[in-house]
């Protein structure tokens, strides 16, 4: 019998490795020639990071005070990210380019001017710093629909979550059991050499792209309906798919998916999700597992959640102002807003850890809706608490920044066109964010960065530092 048992095992195992041996076959087929240019691209980037770190690696680049230390690292120099930088004034550049830029250079999927960029076009642009063609972004399209398979536990577990899970706990949890299919963590056990750590890495990354959308149609369909998902639909690019499968059909939708995606997808290395992904892939945990924790920073009120909030805030406002008879206009938001602040709690969708201006995000959505919706009542409504909400918060003195950020209008647009499951919004967010954090996470594992480990200090050590250096460090 145990005769038995190991040959059928090596006969199922020579069965598997016969199938990913064809699926690497088909794959080579249908390659974009993504994965060929990062190999290309590469060793150049790996020996200008070593260079520069022999000759600069000992000058200072920042200092630190007591109230970054003890605020939450804000504002510290501490990270390589190579995807994207925000400024303060000027707001979020991808690898170099302004949004607008973007919106103007990436392929489209109409091929129409003014139509949205396709996810998959960034994503290009995220790894290579290169603006692809539309040709590449169709193959990249090609290689992420063959990809897409769950595997088959996958489905029954979200099937089986309990009712009321909140969908950002589920998927998290998808992905986790996602990782089954891990090349990179199957590969490191097996040795892999430290200079296959990116290859694997890229495999990982990709399928987990690849199967985001089912996975995420899942757990839409059954938590809100009756968990029926309509057909996989290659014919259609990755936002096309999977608004499809979400149950939505509207072409414009589609338009506002595929410029949600862009726009939430990266956002530099310090916020709390991008952090985390960084953080948790530092300890060579594989992409999977890297990715689930960076939701899970996302779920959080003070980060993905807060789309959700500001609408609920719109709607609160609105039914107010229904109830009380009286019309949007810029005295009564600014009487409501006095009423939110004097309550002890803040304006959601205002204000931003970096920024000091209108957030550039919030700008490309307020253009979409004006293209899209002018006429809607929640769209006014946010129009006009924009044109008064800065001033009402200058006056309060507790904002640094009394300016939109990319929360302040993404919900709106959302409910527009039918969207009403306000807890999924983070979802969303997290299908976008996913597409930044995993083109990092290549660069972390082909630039071979570090394991992260910032040194802490305690109140005492404070203390005695302060009293041994009354004026700080000069």
């Amino acid at each position: 019998m145990r005769g038995f048992r190991t040959a059928v095992r090596g006969s199922l195992g020579a069965v598997a490795i016969r199938t990913r041996s064809a699926l690497g076959a088909q794959r080579r087929l249908l390659s974009s020639g993504l994965k060929e240019r990062l190999q290309e691209l590469m060793p150049a980037q790996q020996e200008a990071l070593k260079n520069f770190k022999k000759e600069h690696g000992s000058k200072i680049v920042d200092k630190v005070t007591i109230d970054q230390l003890v605020g939450g690292a804000r504002s510290i120099k501490c990270m390589l990210w190579e995807t994207s930088l925000l400024d303060p004034l000027e707001g979020i550049r991808f690898r170099g380019y302004t949004i607008p830029e973007l919106q103007k250079k990436l392929p489209n999927y109409s091929g129409k001017p003014g139509d949205e960029p396709m996810p998959e076009g960034l994503f290009w642009l995220l790894l290579t710093g290169e603006i692809p063609t539309k040709a590449q972004v169709d193959s990249l399209t090609a290689d992420l629909h063959s990809r897409a398979k769950l595997p088959a536990h996958v489905e029954p577990m979200i099937r089986g979550f309990p009712k009321g899970m909140h969908p950002m706990t589920q998927l998290s949890s998808a992905i986790l059991a996602l990782q089954t299919e891990s090349v990179f963590a199957s590969e490191y056990a097996k040795g892999t050499s430290k200079t296959k750590y990116w290859e694997h890495t890229y495999e990982d990354m990709l399928n987990l792209l690849a199967r985001l959308p089912e996975v995420c149609a899942l757990i839409y369909r059954c938590t809100y309906f009756d968990g029926k998902v309509a057909p996989y639909d290659s014919s259609l690019d990755y936002s096309g798919n999977f608004c499809k499968m979400l149950g939505h059909d509207d072409p414009a939708f589609m338009e506002l998916m595929r410029l949600y995606i862009v726009i939430h997808s990266d956002h530099e290395g310090g916020n709390a999700s991008a952090h985390t992904c960084h953080l948790v892939g530092s300890t060579l945990s594989d992409p999977y597992l890297s990715l689930s924790a960076c939701m899970n920073a996302l779920a959080g009120p003070l980060h993905g959640l807060a789309n959700q909030e500001v609408l609920g805030w719109l709607l609160g406002l609105q039914a107010q102002l229904k109830e009380q008879g009286k019309d949007v206009t810029p005295e009564t938001i600014t009487e409501f807003a006095w009423e939110t602040l004097k309550a002890g709690k803040v304006i959601p969708g205002y204000g931003h850890a970096v920024l000091r201006k209108t957030d550039p995000r919030y700008t490309s959505q307020r253009e979409f809706a004006l293209k899209h919706l002018p006429h809607d009542p929640l769209f006014k409504l946010v129009n006009t608490v924009y044109e008064v909400m800065p001033g009402v918060l200058t006056e309060h003195g507790k904002t640094k920044n009394p300016y939109p950020n990319v929360d302040s209008h993404s919900g709106v647009l959302l409910k527009y066109y039918g969207f009403h499951h306000y807890d999924f919004y983070t979802v969303l967010f997290g299908i976008g964010r996913a597409y930044g954090v995993l083109a990092q996470l290549f660069w972390d594992r082909a630039l071979g960065l570090p394991l992260e480990r910032p040194k802490s200090v305690t109140s005492e050590w404070l203390n005695n530092f302060i009293k041994n250096n009354p004026d700080g460090l000069k």
